[in-house]
């Protein structure tokens, strides 16, 4: 059975809300049904088929083509099912996902991953500011699963992250694993300003030295055993962190956010 297909005819001026076409509340229904179902698209509401053409049946498995960074909410809910993009995807891509697989061709806007409890969000080019982040006035971000992005992500990486991992090949912005409560971020480029800020657990895997506040301690060399595990983890995902296992044999460990409970600790490439 082929992908459920839609390919965008024109690029609406204002921004389209496509929480609609996730797998889970396509399920059973037919083309025509689909066709069918309103999009609100700035003070609009407009009907799916006049935005895409459509075609395929497979709604367990979609794809939507020439997007670009005003079609927001992408992938929301999402608890079952595939859905790839073929171009930019707008902001809230994967809000609150559940399960399930979202591959982004191209950039993502602001808060990607936002508030995610589990599956898996690739995005092959870069990530927009608070990815994997919260809700502005919540206090958890992201809850489980794996964000991986190819290109750079932008700041505030992981604010309020819980749990899960995310998995950065390029640079990240200001603020990188701000306020953290738990969970693993990983970079493989730089870093910006006031990593870890507040950050009370988790940890940050760092490929270059960052620039810390005082109010992290510098607790000297280390081998630590759990990080050949936690890199084999990463073996079966299509990226660069799937062959550094031995990347971190040897590690500089700095604790904190000593301003916040301490337990927190940033793990850079010795």
């Amino acid at each position: 059975m082929s992908a459920l297909t839609f390919t965008l005819k024109n690029r609406p001026e204002q921004r389209v809300d496509m929480s609609p076409l996730s797998c889970h509340l396509l399920t059973g229904l037919e083309p025509v049904d689909i066709a069918a179902i309103t999009l609100q698209c700035g003070k609009q509401k407009l009907r799916v088929d006049e935005l895409f053409s459509i075609s395929g049946f497979d709604t367990q498995h979609i794809v939507i083509k020439n997007s670009f960074s005003k079609l927001d909410y992408i992938g929301k809910d999402l608890n079952s099912g595939e859905i790839r993009v073929e171009g930019d995807v707008g902001a809230y891509c994967g809000l609150s996902m559940q399960s399930g697989l979202i591959k982004i061709l191209g950039n993502t806007g602001i808060y990607a991953g936002c508030e995610m409890k589990k599956g898996q969000i690739e995005i092959l080019g870069d990530a927009g500011d608070f990815l994997g982040g919260a809700l502005p006035g919540n206090k958890n971000g992201m809850k489980g699963g794996v964000i991986l992005v190819k290109g750079n992500a932008g700041d505030r990486v992981g604010d309020h992250l819980r749990r899960g991992t995310i998995l950065i090949e390029g640079n990240a912005g200001d603020y990188c694993g701000s306020r953290m409560i738990a969970g693993t971020i990983a970079v493989m480029g730089s870093t910006g300003k006031h990593i870890g800020y507040a950050m009370r657990r988790g940890t940050l895997l760092l490929w270059h030295s960052p620039h810390l506040s005082a109010n992290f301690n510098d607790c000297g060399q280390h081998t630590l055993a759990f990080l050949p595990m936690l890199f084999n983890s990463f073996a079966h995902l299509d990226s660069a962190f799937a062959h550094k296992t031995s990347a971190f044999n040897r590690v500089r460990r700095f604790a904190g956010d000593m301003a916040e409970i301490g337990r927190g600790e940033i793990l850079v490439k010795a």
